[in-house]
């Protein structure tokens, strides 16, 4: 079983009958269908059925893919869950990658916010796929809605900041994305500031970790996490939390809105594994597996 399942409220699936059980639910009963010719015999379908959702409009559900030969059978491929954001978290240029094993992809966007290029899980594989046979690849004016799924967080409370504070952690965020942006460029200038900011910062945390806690000085943070490549460690303050029910288990899972680096995206985690109580405000501290959902223009 897809270990990202329990994430959206399947923790009790004891075996492989009970999963293709469900499975056969999906395609039989989707809310959402997709098809795509490949070759010239076989049609690319994925079938997607949501089992949770806010009324915020956040959406979560298992996607099963495969394809549909010249005879009109339909071969199961591979499934996976999925939470279907709302918030747009980028506008920069994204590239996409097939995976070597099978039909599905992952996505790049160079967002200067984070700092590392942001590796994700892609879910609407069926319009990439359409725009690339249809030939009309790269399609500029893209957005990108990200999500994640977690199997681990932990609760923590806010870093006490003044109006003061927030509005100087603003312009200082401003200036750095100005630079980052110019860096990329070949600004030397750019590179030689940043560079003697990042020791500057270096040298005040050194100093004040010995006698405070780190994360009362980091406020958040986004890092590659484990040897999967659209894996993160995030700590972000949550600007939304719901509680929904899974319709076919009664699992309850917590939906929320994260601010991560000035990165909006939603998460959603099964209420069992999450440490704490969450509310807007606070921040949550975990590790997610990213997924993302490309608007193409119409």
């Amino acid at each position: 079983m897809h270990k990202y399942m329990r994430a959206i409220g399947f923790s009790n699936i004891a075996n492989k009958k009970e999963l293709q059980k469900l499975v056969t639910n999906v395609i039989i009963e989707g809310t959402d269908r997709a098809y795509t010719s490949i070759g010239e015999h076989n049609l690319l379908a994925e079938f997607c059925r949501d089992f949770a959702g806010n009324e915020s409009g956040v959406l979560a559900g298992i996607a099963v893919c495969g394809e549909f030969d010249n005879e009109d059978k339909f071969t199961y491929d591979y499934y996976f869950p999925y939470l279907r954001g709302t918030h747009i978290s980028s506008e920069e240029d994204v590239s996409v990658e097939r995976h070597a094993a099978q039909e599905s992809y992952a996505g790049v966007c160079d967002d200067i916010r984070l700092g590392v290029s942001l590796i994700f899980y892609l879910q609407n594989m069926i319009p990439y796929v359409k725009a690339q046979n249809s030939g009309v690849l790269p399609v500029k004016g893209t957005t990108l809605t990200l999500s994640a799924l977690s199997l681990k967080g932990t609760i923590m409370m806010p870093i006490n900041k003044s109006e003061k504070d927030l509005i100087r952690n603003k312009k200082v965020s401003m200036n750095r994305n100005q630079l980052m942006d110019a860096a990329r460029r070949g600004d030397e200038e750019a590179i030689e500031s940043l560079t003697l900011d990042d020791m500057d910062t270096y040298t005040a945390i050194s100093k004040k970790i010995q006698k405070e806690d780190v994360f009362s000085l980091v406020d958040t943070y986004f890092m590659p996490y484990g040897v999967e490549c659209d894996h993160y460690s995030v700590l972000g303050e949550i600007e939304e939390c719901s509680i929904c029910k899974n319709k076919v288990t009664n699992e309850e899972v917590y939906i929320m809105t994260i601010n991560c680096n000035d990165m909006i995206f939603d998460l959603c985690i099964n209420k069992k594994d999450l440490y704490g109580d969450p509310c807007a405000g606070r921040r949550f501290k975990g590790t997610i597996w990213m997924q993302g959902y490309i608007n193409f223009p119409n």
